[in-house]
Order: structure tokens, then sequence, then C-alpha cells
């Protein structure tokens, strides 16, 4: 069996093209990811646990290889801007209809 050494090609391009739709939001998405992962060892240690860790376990030790290996496991998506909004905008009505209830109860 032949050795192969992770890089930034091992998960295939064309496999991230398929889950990403473009080569624009692959690069995109992996870079977002990318920066949030370095963020998280960034932090490691000063106990603010407000970024997300790794979701896939990984020999690779770049940020931007193991974002790429989030999206090839369908660990991390991409989500268009208007269906966030409207997701933050669902929430918020429920909110307030919860805190309109519970004043209205008192």
């Amino acid at each position: 069996m032949a050795w192969q050494h992770d890089t930034m090609m091992n998960p295939p391009i064309e496999g991230l093209l398929d889950r990403a739709e473009s080569k624009f939001r692959l690069v995109t998405l992996g870079a977002t990811r990318a920066r949030q992962i370095n963020s998280y060892f960034g932090q490691l240690g000063h106990s603010l646990g407000g970024l997300v860790p790794p979701q896939v376990t990984s020999q690779a030790r770049k940020p931007l290889s193991i974002a790429f290996e989030e999206i090839a496991a369908d660990k991390i998506v991409w989500v268009p801007a208007e269906e966030l909004a409207a997701e933050a905008a669902a929430e918020e009505a429920a909110l307030a209809a919860a805190t309109a209830e519970a004043d209205g109860g008192e």
C-alpha cells in the first residue's frame, strides 16, 4: 500500500465542488471555517468556549485542510443569507410572542 501525504488536494476538489456548488462559494466557505478553526486553537487554554472545535478527526495541521475535510464530510454546509435572515426573524417573532404571553399572564 502506497503512503499518501495529506495535502489540500485530499479530499479531492471535485467532491468539494459538488457540495459547495461553485468554486467561489467553496473558497469562501473554506476560508471562513478555517478562520474559525484558527481562532478556536488560538483561544484554547483561555476557557472562553465560544468557538466550535473542528468537527472531524484529522491528521492535518492546517486550518484550511481541516475545513475542507469538514466540508467533504458534510459537517459544514453553506446556508444562503436569506435563509439565515428568515430563521433570525422567526426566532425573534417567537421570542416576542413568548415575552408578550408572559407579560399578559401576570
